[in-house]
């Protein structure tokens, strides 16, 4: 379908709100219907089925006036507090309570005659029937509405594995929507106490044993996996299950990525390595305090990188009193403007081209901006390149995050992004973040404010980590490249990383380090395997050796770290040990690159300065 015909059917399509209007007068008419029937009918058994013209001529009359009040009521609530939707739940509600308010009125008017035209009892069981009915027809015009807005019969048949919100939600989005590409023909789910279950007015068909018997029964194309929060295993499972039958695998992201906005057709999407890691994302379980945010002027360095670009979007929605983005990149900074706003002038005040390395230019941002909280994302990332230009991380990832540091005095918070090779450090990188880690812990103390850093490991899917090489390999048809077959990393999603970023600037106490629980480690072997099974053609995975720098395994906390975690159980609080400015601004970044990184090393090291950092107040 082209864009004008979509056009042209959207512009035709009825709206809700001319729906609700048109069909108004008619359900009042049945309303009415309704209030008479129940009447009658509460009358009729009051009599012992024994009603007289006569009677029946007083209980209409009654009948109509108790409608009447009905509708005057639903009248003047719909023009107060507006009105739901036909067969919603808050109809339903709004229904009940007005039919209740028209009995009573009625009843009040009855109980003080004498001579009562009907039985005080008729009101009560009447409008008991009236409402019944009443919302009998309310469910059978949804119903028939719901099935003339049903998929075409062109759309492609599918089962929904997963049994939970975002399941429900999903369900519900492709059966009302006549422009889906999926029609759902049943549900599958392990769990015993769903089977026979019905949903939407789909049952559950069983388990993932089942699947192939549900496919072939119900003639499905495809099985969308919607299981928020479940392992890899399990989808890993599900899909050759689903492959085996002949069926298309899709996913449904988790119900965290979809807060902001309704499920729509258009969220399911094929799977990603990123599902099939083996570790389930522990951001759901990370409560982001907003109101941290709100109203608050805040300065991310560094915006334009995968990190700074994710922190922006997150704390866009946060309502700042301003955000300020900074970064040296200017195309990084449009695309950036192109994700938060759908367009990009580059001509706001929000976007700051600087550089970190700048030390007056930075101080005059700062200061004519004043900042309430600064997140420090802004950094030269790759080990193997840092290795063999140690200059260059200590003119960017220590002297520039000096120059932020310098600049921030008067700011009440700072976020220093760290990484876990600044634990038990033995590259450039890792000697250059600990360094940068030991820095703010410096001002932390000499400032009282709440300066900390965060910790964490790899970041799927960012620029240059692993899993995008892994992919560019692989769609080059070259062979897929690992430095060690044991060789173990810990990994995050970018949406992870910002919620503890977030999280720090909320929990986190001044001079420490904080550090997520990121689970297990996986082996990199394995996730190129799995990227290989993927692959359209047959990779090779071929071993390298590890590099000048690199570990066989991270580790989280460094040798005399203690694991704390006081305030939350997925995220440890690490003292530590400040590092006077002085100490590195003798650096020579174009000295002997060996004699730099021994230098870097020893600025590493614990001297005992961490007795004395203590945690600056909040």
């Amino acid at each position: 379908m082209d864009r004008e015909a979509t056009a042209a059917e959207a512009a035709t399509a009825p709206r809700p709100g001319d729906t609700h209007r048109a069909a108004t007068p008619s359900l009042l008419t049945l309303d009415t219907v309704a209030w008479c029937a129940g009447f009658l009918g509460a009358a009729w058994t009051r009599f012992e089925f024994d009603l007289t013209p006569a009677q029946s001529v007083r209980v209409l009359a009654v009948a109509l006036a108790c409608a009447a009040v009905y509708v005057a009521i639903t009248v003047i609530r719909s023009r107060v507090r507006g009105r739901h939707p036909i067969g919603s739940a808050g109809e339903a509600r709004d229904l009940a309570g007005t039919s209740v308010l028209a009995a009573l009125v009625t009843l009040a008017v009855l109980l003080p005659t004498t001579d009562r035209p009907v039985p005080a009892s008729t009101p009560l069981v009447g409008t008991a029937v009236a409402l019944l009915l009443m919302g009998a027809a309310r469910a059978g015009w949804r119903a028939h509405r719901e099935r003339r807005r049903r998929p075409v019969r062109g759309a492609e048949r599918c089962l929904v594995y997963g049994v939970d919100e975002a399941s429900e939600r999903l369900v519900r989005v492709l059966l009302g929507d006549p422009r889906s590409r999926y029609v759902p023909v049943g549900l599958l789910d392990d769990h015993p106490g769903h089977h026979r279950l019905r949903l939407a007015g789909l049952r559950v068909l069983g388990g993932r044993e089942q699947i192939g018997e549900a496919v072939h029964r119900t003639r499905a194309r495809t099985v969308i996996f919607s299981m928020s929060g479940s392992d890899a295993e399990l989808m890993r499972d599900v899909r050759s299950r689903t492959l085996q039958a002949g069926a298309a695998f899709k996913v449904l992201p988790p119900v965290r990525d979809l807060l902001d906005r309704p499920v729509a057709v258009t969220d399911v999407r094929d799977m990603q390595i990123t599902d099939l890691l083996g570790r389930a994302q522990r951001v759901a379980d990370l409560a982001v305090e907003r109101n941290g945010l709100a109203g608050r002027r805040v300065l991310v360095t560094g915006a334009g990188g995968s990190i700074g670009s994710e922190l922006c979007r997150q704390i866009a929605r946060c309502e700042p009193g301003e955000l300020m983005m900074l970064d040296r990149d200017e195309s990084a900074l449009h695309a950036l403007q192109m994700s938060l706003h759908g367009r990009a002038l580059l001509d706001g005040p929000e976007l700051i081209l600087a550089d970190i390395r700048d030390t007056e230019g930075i101080a005059r941002v700062v200061a004519d901006r004043q900042p309430d909280i600064v997140f420090h994302a802004a950094a030269l990332k790759h080990l193997t390149m840092l290795q063999r230009h140690p200059g260059e991380a200590i003119k960017t990832n220590v002297w520039g995050t000096l120059n932020v540091l310098e600049a921030c005095r008067d700011v009440a918070e700072f976020v220093n992004i760290s990484t876990d090779k600044a634990a038990n450090p033995i590259s450039v990188l890792g000697y250059s973040k600990r360094i940068t880690e030991r820095l703010t812990a410096h001002y932390a103390q000499q400032l009282g404010g709440a300066y900390l850093s965060v910790r964490f490991g790899n970041v799927l899917s960012s620029r240059g980590s692993v899993l995008t090489a892994f992919q560019a390999q692989i769609e080059a048809g070259v062979p897929i490249t690992v430095t060690h077959p044991d060789v173990t990393r810990y990994f995050m999603t970018v949406q992870e990383a910002v919620h503890l970023v977030l999280q720090a600037a909320t929990i986190g106490r001044g001079g420490e380090a904080l550090v997520l629980d990121m689970g297990e480690p996986v082996r990199i072997a394995d996730v190129a395997r799995r990227l290989a099974a993927e692959a359209s053609a047959p990779a090779e995975i071929v071993f390298t050796g590890l590099r000048p720098g690199e570990k066989l395994h991270e580790h989280l906390f460094g040798a005399d770290e203690a694991d704390s975690r006081p305030l939350h159980p997925l995220i440890s609080h690490v003292r530590v040990p400040s590092l006077a400015p002085d100490e590195v601004r003798g650096l020579d970044p174009y000295g002997d690159p060996d004699e730099l990184i021994k230098r870097l090393a020893v600025l590493c090291a614990d001297t005992g300065a961490a007795l004395t950092a203590v945690p600056g107040p909040r």
